[in-house]
């Protein structure tokens, strides 16, 4: 396939568990749910069996009770380094929002390549307040913790305000008396969990703005995820007017996963010329069906916008499946297209890769070879 050889940038990943996990401890981390409902029995599931367990020097398609035995025998690092250095990824971009999990020095040690850091605006003020700080204090010590972090090297900046309150942002940053106000409720319920849909909006503001001070693009979970979020509140097209707003700020807005929306991010794209978009998490999720989502991504969005990314959390198994799986379905798709003359052999390997590589490099400012 036209994919086979490519290095690919993974723009949106986090790290990988530190320990040897039991079955339970596993199959938590290969759900989006809080509770594992046969996992293996599931398109992830059978992609694991299918993909990884020859890693593991398994045959394809191993029954989980041989391939939970051969993770044991081998090894929570040994595993990881195997499954991540295989992937064929030569540049990571960790989201280092939840700490538990490896962080980019010992990732990229693990993986192979270099690993670059994403910055989570939420974790960052939820620091801040943790610290302690007033309501009057909030917003000018949140900012300057930003860019103290910004100055450590970070290549991009991450929201989730789509678990949090959803995505229906407004154009204009709320006023500073609203945020000033805002920031005194939540300080005095204890300032842990940042749920406050002022202090949000004024966050996601933020963000961009300080991304087209600093040439750091923005990324903003879209689509689905854990039981915390609820998906209706979740749609990209929630961020219309958000996205009309800022627009001409110099800011790139990066749209991560999408599924089930994926076509509205599409969307987005084609009349947004500063959106990226991907679809990440659906793509180890959805297994062989990935080339039909990918299909549909790619109805709409300008080539020049859409980027690889597998959202590995936790499993090493989901870096891996997201890098091989994604190689797949994009690959037997274009190679359709150049089988049936849709496009020349030319454009093809142009487009692939900048999906591959190129877009994302260009936007995050990497220095990548292709």
């Amino acid at each position: 396939m036209i994919t086979d050889d490519l290095r690919l940038v993974d723009q949106h990943c986090h790290g990988v568990v530190q320990q040897d996990l039991d079955r339970l401890g596993f199959e938590t981390l290969l759900t989006e749910g809080s509770v594992p409902r046969n996992p293996f029995n599931s398109m992830l599931g059978l992609a694991v069996r299918r993909w990884c367990a020859p890693q593991l020097d398994l045959p394809p398609h191993a029954t989980a009770e041989q391939y939970l035995a051969r993770r044991e025998e081998w090894g929570w690092r040994r595993v990881s380094a195997h499954l991540l250095g295989s992937a064929g990824v030569g540049t990571w971009l960790l989201d280092t929002g939840i700490g538990v999990l490896t962080e980019p020095t010992a990732f990229a040690e693990l993986a192979g390549g270099s690993a670059h850091e994403v910055l989570r605006l939420e974790t960052v003020a939820e620091q801040v307040a943790a610290a302690g700080v007033s309501a009057t204090e909030f917003a000018v010590a949140v900012e300057e913790a930003l860019r103290e972090r910004i100055a450590t090297g970070v290549v991009g900046l991450k929201s989730i305000v789509a678990y949090r309150t959803g995505l229906e942002l407004p154009a204009e940053p709320p006023a500073e008396e609203e945020v000033r106000a805002a920031a005194g409720a939540w300080l005095r319920w204890g300032g842990s969990r940042l749920d406050s849909r002022v202090l949000l909006s004024w966050l996601v503001h933020l963000g961009a703005r300080l991304g087209a001070e600093y040439g750091l693009p923005l990324q903003l979970h879209t689509g689905f995820g854990d039981e915390d979020l609820r998906l209706h509140r979740a749609d990209p097209a929630l961020l219309s007017d958000f996205l009309a707003a800022t627009r001409s700020s110099g800011v790139t807005i990066a749209l991560l996963h999408c599924w089930p929306f994926h076509r509205n991010a599409a969307y987005l794209a084609h009349v947004f010329p500063h959106v990226l978009v991907d679809v990440g998490l659906a793509v180890p999720y959805v297994g062989d069906r990935c080339g039909v989502v990918l299909a549909e991504l790619l109805e709409l969005a300008p080539f020049d916008s859409v980027c690889f990314s597998s959202d590995g959390y936790g499993l090493p198994e989901l870096h891996h499946l997201g890098a091989l799986l994604w190689r797949r379905g994009v690959g037997r798709l274009i190679d359709s297209w150049v089988a049936e003359g849709t496009m020349t052999t030319a454009d093809a390997e142009r487009v692939v890769t900048g999906f591959a590589a190129v877009n994302v490099s260009r936007v995050y400012g990497l220095n990548v070879v292709v």
